[in-house]
């Protein structure tokens, strides 16, 4: 029921789903452009389509009542900005000792233009050793969906390349905060998976 009410919703707004989701028990899902509050809204609509069971992180004050409630039955899982966390071992251990687990992860960790990408969900597949799943959110096409399936190398530079090639075309809702695809010095951060 909820997937044909999501690809009701899609086709009377005259978006399309392009792609499908991997047949595979675990990987980090990564949506981009990230740049409204529109974006949550579709990839949720993505989620319901596909009946994905996916969780996802997201800063503790959206998780405010009547809505949190509602968030953490559609995945979400509240994270407090104010203190230190190590998120990317606990996530990697989630993959260790799951039968089969989805996370996803805006890399841009937030709506307004950034200089770099996040690199939590990095860390998070290298270390687990799990494939990265690109989605997309495209205004100019009117398109929500799945790119390629990646398996990182661990080459940051190298990985990047491929996640800059089948980006650089794709606009989000506001194309202009659509920041670089690229990660903040190592040396100067550790980054939770979430803004």
């Amino acid at each position: 029921m909820l997937a044909r009410f999501a690809k009701w919703i899609l086709n009377i707004r005259g978006w399309q789903i392009v792609g499908q989701p991997p047949q595979v028990n675990h990987y980090v899902i990564i949506g981009a452009p990230h740049t409204s509050n529109w974006d949550f809204y579709y990839f949720i609509l993505l989620k319901f389509y596909f009946r994905l069971k996916v969780s996802f992180f997201g800063k503790r004050s959206i998780f405010f009542w009547p809505l949190g409630p509602l968030l953490v039955r559609l995945g979400g899982i509240p994270v407090d900005r104010s203190k230190s966390h190590n998120l990317v071992d606990a996530i990697v251990s989630e993959f260790q000792n799951s039968q089969q687990l989805i996370v996803a992860i805006a890399p841009e960790g937030t709506r307004a233009y950034r200089e770099y990408w996040k690199s939590g969900f990095y860390h998070i597949a290298v270390q687990a050793d799990v494939p990265v799943q690109i989605c997309f959110i495209d205004s100019a096409r009117q398109e929500v969906g799945f790119g390629p399936l990646i398996q990182l190398s661990g080459n940051i530079e190298q990985d990047l390349t491929k996640f800059k090639a089948f980006y650089q075309d794709k606009k989000g809702i506001n194309p202009a905060f659509f920041g670089k695809i690229v990660f903040k010095s190592e040396t100067n951060e550790f980054q939770s998976p979430c803004d």
